[in-house]
């Protein structure tokens, strides 16, 4: 079995060097770094993780909460963070937070005080104040992406701006019957993501001066957005427009419209938010937010902060214009109460 010995005689240096080469850390030339890690790589040699643990006090290992492990954006962001970790030599474990009180105890006070990872991300998890308290006690550098607690760090997407975004883009195209699929509070979002998207469709809406505009409820899939969509269109002001609070959503909003053998978007305009691979394919109008790179965003502001340096700030979104959506039949007059020319 191939030792650090074996690489060190390789590479013609110490067995001190190949360790400091190896593990990132200490002051070592570029090329003798490149020359131990070919050295390495030939012999196939591996870093023990628990030696290197025993040596430098880090696991080399980074920690991702997530809410769920099934859907297509957070697999997005945790191939991000994945990509960004590994040429940097940390692993990463997912710790998965379902609404089971038992389970999470398990997460918060047995898995994450084993002392196998040297930082957290928390990934759009909803925590009491409890949980952020115990989070915290780990002392472990924490990072949150699209965190729905101020008490510690996070990297956010402006989701009221974002769903003022898709609404005014509706609202110029001419649409008035515009209405929301979604979930979250009607009052204060606070930093809940559903809720912040929610209250910025309202007040787009409001400022429109369209107060009380149609909501429907949905889980984030097609199948909820599928089901909302079409108790929208059987009211009897069916919107000519709906703001759609995930491209999942607003894919079942398409099916919905095939269903009731509407044109879109000639009956129906649709736009969603998350920039779904899909989207394209679908011709749908999103709000993009590049998961991938926001899980890359993260694994960098996580390694940043177990180094102590702090590399927290916005995130970028940016809507794309698709063939879902167009102003409405009639025009702009029309839809707006007044006769069209």
């Amino acid at each position: 079995m191939t030792g650090i010995d074996d690489v060190a005689r390789a590479a013609g240096v110490s067995a001190a060097t190949v360790s400091r080469a190896l593990s990132g850390r200490g002051r070592i030339s570029d090329a003798t770094r490149a020359r131990v890690r070919a050295a390495a790589a030939d012999l196939g040699y591996v870093v023990s993780a628990a030696a290197s643990a025993l040596a430098t006090g880090r696991a080399s290992n980074v920690g991702v909460v997530v809410p769920l492990l099934d859907r297509w954006f957070f697999a997005n962001v945790l191939d991000g963070i994945a990509s960004r970790l590994a040429p940097e030599g940390y692993d990463m474990t997912l710790y998965s937070m379902s609404d089971d009180r038992a389970q999470r105890d398990g997460v918060l006070d047995t898995s994450l005080r084993r002392g196998r990872v040297d930082g957290l991300i928390v990934l759009s998890v909803t925590l009491a104040d409890d949980e952020v308290d115990r989070m915290l006690a780990l002392e472990l550098p924490v990072v949150g992406l699209s965190a729905t607690t101020s008490r510690f760090p996070a990297l956010r997407v402006d989701e009221l701006a974002v769903a003022r975004a898709a609404t005014e883009h509706l609202l110029g195209l001419g649409h008035r019957r515009i209405a929301h699929i979604g979930a979250g509070y009607a009052g204060d979002p606070g930093l809940d993501i559903p809720s912040l998207r929610r209250h910025g469709f309202a007040s787009a809406m409001a400022d429109a001066g369209i107060p009380d505009a149609p909501f429907a409820a949905a889980d984030f899939t097609i199948e909820g957005g599928h089901r909302a969509a079409l108790a929208l269109l059987e009211r009897d002001d069916p919107p000519t427009a709906i703001f759609a609070a995930s491209d999942e959503i607003a894919f079942g909003a398409l099916f919905a419209a095939r269903d009731r053998g509407l044109d879109v978007p000639g009956d129906l305009s649709v736009v969603g938010v998350d920039g779904h691979e899909m989207g394209d394919f679908f011709g749908l109008t999103t709000v993009a937010q590049f998961p991938h790179e926001q899980g890359e965003r993260a694994a960098n502001a996580v390694l940043a902060a177990i180094d102590g340096r702090d590399e927290i700030g916005d995130l970028a979104f940016r809507l794309v214009e698709r063939t879902s959506t167009s102003a409405p039949r009639g025009g702009l007059a029309e839809v707006a109460g007044r006769p069209s020319p």
